[in-house]
């Protein structure tokens, strides 16, 4: 991978290393046909690694985030960072570190920062995708808004995918779990792996036989 190592590591965030090398590889699939988009890039940390193989197809990342902070990371929740917290404007806003960490990745010309609610991108949106990242918000109404507003935009043969699964409630949260089973239920895609919470799917395309799921 094209990707500073130190820098990923220096990058605040969620995504595993391993899961981190899956986007690599997805979107450098995915990119050499479509451009890529990830829904809820925090500081940057899945932008490194879509970013990076984006880059190497001479391909472009649409990355939403409204920068704001998820539910989890606002001041009293679990994963508030202080750090992340404006107190001039009295919210959390990672727009910031976010600018700083493409920056230092020199992939300004790759990822195009999307300031806003997912939803709205979506509203008038008309360029086939051949990959989506499903990781803003986790209540469900969020993921079922990602999910339903982005969908239909990947092209057949790209691919969906979605972190923070955990078939175990005791684990994590339940919203992106049933939104990758509404996925895999919907019939137009099929499973494609599962790296620790990431789940990779793709979209069938015309005349496909389905596939044994395992």
């Amino acid at each position: 991978m094209d990707i500073d190592i130190k820098l990923i590591n220096d990058t605040k965030g969620f995504l595993d290393e391993e899961e981190g090398k899956c986007l690599y590889d997805t979107a450098l699939r995915a990119s050499r046909t479509a451009p890529c988009l990830e829904i809820g890039s925090y500081c940057g940390k899945s932008t490194l690694y879509l970013g990076a193989a984006c880059k190497k197809n001479s391909s472009i990342l649409f990355s939403i985030d409204h920068h704001k902070g998820s539910e989890e990371q606002q001041p009293g929740e679990e994963y508030f960072d202080p750090e992340l917290f404006d107190a001039q404007i009295g919210r959390v806003d990672t727009l910031r570190m976010f600018r700083k960490t493409i920056e230092s990745a020199g992939i300004e010309d790759t990822v195009v920062p999307m300031v806003c609610k997912s939803e709205v991108a979506a509203c008038k949106w008309a360029t086939p995708l051949g990959l989506v990242f499903i990781d803003g918000g986790h209540s469900i109404e969020s993921v079922f808004s990602d999910y339903n507003s982005w969908a239909g935009h990947i092209q057949p043969g790209g691919y969906l995918l979605i972190h923070d699964i955990f078939p175990d409630p005791t684990m994590g949260g339940q919203a992106p779990y049933h939104i990758y089973n509404l996925a895999m239920a919907s019939g137009l895609f099929r499973k494609v792996s599962r790296v620790k919470t990431l789940g990779v799917l793709r979209r069938k395309k015309c005349g496909e036989i389905p596939e044994e799921i395992f």
